[in-house]
């Protein structure tokens, strides 16, 4: 199987993702291990909640992370449903293709970390690319979605964010740094358009952008990091965020 030397190869020393410098002060990227540490805590959550429960021995449970940059949660959850899923689906390459296709979802915060995310879970910046270790994509964003959004300028600042016009309205060349995640009044139906109008996911977990400037003196910036908690939808069952 073509992934199977991506897989092999991503747990030579030293990980990548642990070399990358942040791109700005929202763009932070979540170290390896403190993701790790989190999706232990996942594991232990949904144990407790579903009568001991192996999470990563379920495969329809979906995975969403509303604001991915490097990828890691998404790969290291990937890592972990391959173990666990070894069982239930013998076939490394129908089972990778499984999790991939059917489990695992991403938002990118910009274009550049929308790529480096698929880079980090396909092995490709391509999802259905030559060298994705993915086979069931149609298009190259696979299941890791990003179009640029623009904000809702009223008075100076977004009224979904409340960045500053005056930082932010700044052509086409450059990110908007607008989340698609927290750039609507109806999360659901944002999500439906998004992945589809089935879409429901069961864990949510990532590392929102803490801050945006709010055109505010000197170095002002509003935190935004609350707003993606506060987005959980009712009908999504368990949550975990920053």
């Amino acid at each position: 199987m073509k992934g199977q030397a991506g897989f092999t190869l991503r747990a030579r020393n030293p990980d990548v993702l642990t070399c990358i410098a942040n791109l700005s002060n929202d763009e932070v990227f979540t170290p390896p291990e403190f993701a790790n540490r989190m999706l232990d805590t996942l594991a232990e959550a949904w144990a407790a909640d579903h009568g001991g429960a192996n999470l990563w021995a379920d495969s329809s449970v979906r995975f969403l992370d509303p604001c991915t940059k490097s990828g890691i949660f998404l790969r290291e959850i990937t890592t972990r449903l391959i173990k666990g899923l070894e069982v239930e689906i013998p076939d490394l390459e129908a089972r990778v293709n499984h999790i991939l296709t059917k489990q695992v979802f991403g938002i990118g915060i910009t274009h550049l970390t929308s790529l480096l995310a698929r880079r980090s879970v396909y092995c490709s910046k391509h999802a259905k690319g030559e060298h994705s270790i993915a086979t069931g994509f149609d298009s190259d964003d696979g299941n890791i979605w990003f179009e640029r959004v623009e904000h809702t300028w009223a008075n100076g600042k977004c009224t979904y964010c409340g960045a500053s016009q005056s930082a932010l309205d700044r052509g086409a060349e450059l990110e908007t740094h607008a989340y698609a995640f927290i750039h609507t009044n109806d999360i659901k139906t944002r999500v439906a358009e998004l992945f589809g109008d089935a879409m429901q996911f069961d864990v949510i977990i990532g590392n929102p952008p803490y801050q945006l400037d709010d055109g505010g003196y000197g170095t002002s910036a509003a935190p935004i990091y609350q707003m993606f908690v506060k987005q959980k939808p009712r009908h999504w069952s368990h949550a975990t965020c920053r």
